[in-house]
């Protein structure tokens, strides 16, 4: 019968294959889509409409056939007591229509019961407990088998891990969505990229790339939320088959289920919850992006059953992105929390997505070269998932468009903007006196492991700034001036105020390496300013080798000004690049907050008020691993790896947590698992606990290394 299907039919078919499958790939797998979920249910549909209508297409391994992709190879795969399916799609009031009078043809109704809940922009979950306490989470994979991530399960918060009840099913499945609330998004994407990592586009690739952490401590630092939306295999108890009730029976049981869920009637019910949830959609912290409607009842659910890849009784009604087209009239530079300087375009207010927009990220400069965005423009303005509405493209040069420009100085603080070679994101050098970036900068001022101020909490700092008694660091130091007023505060007593200033003076005692972390240079986390600290010894020496590099710098551009290979290999051995893990963003990063005048002023004035520490030993014979560089996996009998890190880093050996070609050694306890594949993939030497207590006692004996 092949013969029968037309040869254009059936390349397309393959074609449209291939591309679902990478697609399902980045999506499930690799938490980072390729294109949008509008694009994705187009080609799906196209794939679904050539497979109906040449049946023979449709291969078992179809996408049509399965939900996701298989399970990547470093969690253990794990099958589904029952398979996690994934439901229909369907865009308009017609397709919602067709789907109800199916499901009451089906079922034999005049009319249907629906359970109505909000569609989740997560990532799914199956949570297996047994006799009431969690035995297993596993990822949706593709809906049949998915990945064992119970560590990482166990440190979301709201989940519970135990059911709240005296009579637990002796074995049940548990399904809902793992998202991240819009406004913790927005709070992790800050603290990322003050710490000089990589950002999330939106908060659904967020919650998956958490989840999927193989360090559940890195997903326990993420602020995940599970939401419970139905329940599987069921043993040992009889529970009810209406699927409302069994969501009211989650919460019960101390699941976090939607406050919008409903039972709504016929289809009159469906298009009214629909339209509530579409308009109340922009006020959700937690993003949705459609409504689900699931026939309430058992038996009817029992007469439409299943398709191959969803059920029959089950359609998810998904909200269109819209566009609009409006006029570009100016772009005004906002300076986030981290100095990054973001585009906003000012925009002729325009109704996009149940909301009048004026305003539109344009994200960053490189998206407006790319996008040949200029003022003047008429511009399609995009509001679909998203908090904040997007510039998308140019619909139509205007007349008089002119070019967007970076300012050279910060809009808040006068600071001047750097944007370091092969970043798209510019910033305001100010830090410690930019307004923009001044409560942040003083939190981890106080931080516990910058200088350790008890008492000068988030709430503190925030009052202060508010009151304008602090404005940069060192105005901590002088709040004791202010003692008759914050005793006159509510909530504040001489006591409580007495424990403060006693902690302020305290905390100038430090040392070299908390300062350095202190000033919050970005790109300088706790382990580089320990390096710095221990290679230049003294801050003099660091402040002055940041105002050699810019003048070494333009002297290699000027000798390479067309090669940057060149100039990287020039700069690599010398003052801060020589410090391990420093390399040429990090260094301009350090070298540009050390000549910020404005910076400087801010760092003499906290010595002034008394700030000190010791002074540090750069004796080299003394650290006999110095650039040497270890990660520690696994775990080992006689020391902690705390204790462990410890003792190498006196030898003034580096430890980091990823595996790379650089990494010298490898530590690997029992149950090491994936570094220590990768150190061996990589030629990485491998010690185990012996040998790692051999080299600490040889170099702590004064031993010279081994050749």
């Amino acid at each position: 019968m092949s013969g029968d299907i037309p040869a254009a039919k059936r390349q397309r078919a393959e074609q449209l294959a291939r591309e679902l499958a990478e697609h399902n790939r980045a999506y499930y797998i690799e938490a980072e889509p390729t294109i949008s979920d509008a694009e994705y249910d187009q080609l799906f549909r196209e794939l679904e409409a050539i497979e109906a209508e040449y049946p023979a297409l449709a291969s078992p391994d179809s996408p049509t056939q399965r939900v996701g992709a298989p399970p990547v190879d470093e969690f253990e795969s794990v099958d589904h007591a029952t398979p996690m399916l994934s439901l229909a799609n369907c865009f308009n009031d017609e397709e919602l229509a067709e789907f109800d009078r199916r499901a009451r043809e089906g079922s034999g109704r005049d009319e249907l019961v629906y359970c109505a809940e909000p569609k989740f922009d997560g990532t799914a979950l199956n949570l297996r407990f047994e006799a009431g306490v969690m035995v297993r989470a596993t990822t949706r994979g593709d809906g049949v088998t998915g990945e064992d991530i119970t560590a990482n399960a166990r440190t979301i918060r709201n989940l519970p891990l135990r059911l709240a009840t005296d009579n637990p099913p002796d074995f049940i499945e548990i399904r809902g969505e793992v998202v991240l609330a819009r406004s913790r998004f927005n709070e992790l994407n800050e603290r990322l990229e003050q710490a000089g990592h990589k950002t999330f586009v939106n908060p659904r690739n967020a919650a998956a790339g958490s989840l999927r952490q193989l360090d559940s401590r890195i997903t326990a630092t993420r602020p995940l939320a599970f939401m419970g939306y139905g329940i599987g295999r069921v043993d040992g108890a009889e529970i009810t088959d209406s699927l409302y009730e069994q969501l009211q029976l989650l919460a019960d049981w101390g699941f976090s289920i939607s406050p919008y869920v409903d039972r709504v009637t016929g289809l009159a019910g469906c298009r009214a919850y629909y339209d509530a949830m579409a308009a109340r959609r922009a006020e959700l912290d937690i993003e949705i992006d459609g409504c689900v409607f699931k026939v309430d009842d058992g038996p009817s659910r029992d007469e439409l059953g299943f398709v191959a890849r969803a059920p029959r009784w089950a359609i998810a009604r998904k909200f269109p992105a819209e566009e609009m087209t409006t006029r570009l009239n100016s772009v005004e530079f906002q300076v986030g929390r981290t100095g990054a300087l973001t585009p906003v375009a000012k925009l002729e207010p325009v109704f996009v997505g149940g909301v009048t927009v004026s305003n539109a990220t344009l994200h960053n400069m490189d998206e407006i070269t790319r996008k040949d965005i200029r003022v003047g423009d008429l511009v399609v303005v995009r509001r679909a998932g998203d908090v904040i509405p997007e510039v998308k493209e140019v619909a139509e040069r205007g007349a008089n468009a002119t070019p967007i420009e970076l300012p050279a100085a910060c809009p808040v603080c006068g600071s001047a903007v750097e944007r370091v070679e092969g970043e798209a994101v510019a910033r305001c050098t100010g830090g410690l006196v930019c307004a923009a970036q001044r409560r942040e900068a003083l939190k981890h001022f106080a931080s516990r492991n910058a200088l350790d101020i008890e008492g000068l909490g988030d709430r503190q700092i925030e009052a202060f700034v508010s009151e304008g008694l602090l404005h940069s660091p060192a105005d901590i130091f002088s709040l004791a001036e202010h003692r008759e007023s914050l005793v006159e505060r509510e909530g504040y007593g001489e006591k409580s105020v007495a424990n403060l200033l006693a902690s302020i003076e305290a905390s100038k005692e430090t040392t070299l390496e908390r300062f350095i972390f202190a000033l919050g240079i970005r790109e300088v986390g706790q382990t580089m300013a320990r390096d710095l600290a221990r290679h230049f010894g003294s801050l003099e020496a660091l402040r002055a080798e940041a105002e050699r590099y810019h003048q070494r710098l333009a002297d290699v551009h000027a000798q390479y000004p067309d090669n940057k290979a060149a100039r990287d290999r020039a700069m690599v051995a010398e003052g801060l690049q020589a410090v391990p893990g420093v390399g040429a963003r990090v260094a301009q990063s350090i070298a540009d907050f050390f000549i910020e005048p404005r910076n400087v002023k801010v760092i003499d004035a906290l010595i002034e008020a008394g700030v000190h520490w010791p002074t540090v030993d750069v004796d080299a014979s003394a650290q006999p691993l110095t650039g040497q560089t270890f990660v520690l996996t696994g775990s080992m009998e006689s020391l902690t790896r705390e204790e462990a890190s410890d003792r190498l880093e006196a030898l003034g050996a580096r430890v980091t947590s990823s595996v790379s070609k650089k990494t010298d050694y490898v530590v690997a306890g029992e149950r090491a698992g994936s570094k220590r594949d990768k150190a061996e993939k990589l030629g990485v030497e491998i010690l185990d606990e012996a040998g790692l207590l051999a080299l600490l006692d040889q170099h702590a004996a004064g031993s010279a290394p081994d050749a």
